[in-house]
């Protein structure tokens, strides 16, 4: 039987004032040519699927309240679904709860 992760949802304060931080460092992020041009590609980059810009979201690789930073290495556009799906999950942790609830496809995307 697998544990359910546990991740504090009211941080510290030296830990709120970090995410403050690295959410406004988001905020710059996203008036940059270059997450103009990752939006542009259309590509959520965890179902692969192609959708308009207004669709895609930010999503931090590593989730800001795991301690990952607002940085290009860290940040991809995610459809909605996808990033409401992933959480607080890294990618990989993700996979393995498909693979633990057998949801082996990818997730199905309303109206998709």
């Amino acid at each position: 039987m697998s544990q359910e992760p546990y991740f504090d949802i009211d941080p510290d304060p030296e830990t709120a004032k970090r995410i403050r931080v690295e959410r406004a460092k988001s905020r710059a992020l996203r008036k940059t040519r270059w997450w103009k041009n990752q939006l542009h590609q259309g590509i959520c980059r965890y179902c692969g699927r192609q959708f308009q810009p207004d669709q895609l979201s930010m999503d931090h690789i590593v989730p800001l309240a795991r301690g990952g930073k607002s940085t290009k290495g860290n940040i991809v556009p995610a459809c909605v679904q996808c990033n409401r799906r992933k959480q607080l999950e890294t990618p990989a942790e993700a996979v393995l709860r498909r693979l633990e609830t057998k949801e082996r496809d990818i997730p199905r995307h309303e109206g998709k």
